[in-house]
């Protein structure tokens, strides 16, 4: 199993992307580590509102694609370069100031992958 240190994985934030909506909330993700897929959403947390993967899309390269059809048999490649936005709907868990998100997904060589960062809005 290959182990990608949290300081890397955090890289992948786009600092600044975290935005409030309506219904839910929005980030942004770059891929400036290298080829990698997502085999599974397992949640997103805004400071202490959990967003399970039914409330969770993910759109990159002109497709959206829905928290609940990412698998080990259906992955999402996230190539070198690669942008996407994470949409989760629900109750917003951004506030004004400093919010503390945690993304966690499954990769097939890496298993349970988590991102840890601080935002402002």
């Amino acid at each position: 199993m290959v182990v990608v240190p949290e300081f890397l994985i955090r890289r992948i934030y786009q600092k600044g992307s975290l935005k409030k909506l309506d219904n839910g909330a929005e980030i942004g993700l770059k891929n400036v580590l290298g080829p990698g897929f997502i085999s599974g959403f397992n949640y997103v947390k805004i400071n202490d509102v959990v967003y399970n993967p039914e409330a969770v899309r993910f759109i990159t390269n002109g497709q959206e694609i829905a928290g609940t059809d990412v698998s080990e048999e259906n992955p999402i490649a996230f190539r070198l370069g690669q942008v996407g936005t994470l949409i989760m709907s629900g109750r917003s868990g951004v506030v004004e100031g400093t919010n503390k998100i945690v993304i966690e997904v499954m990769n097939p060589e890496a298993g349970v992958v988590r991102l840890t960062v601080d935002d402002n809005v």
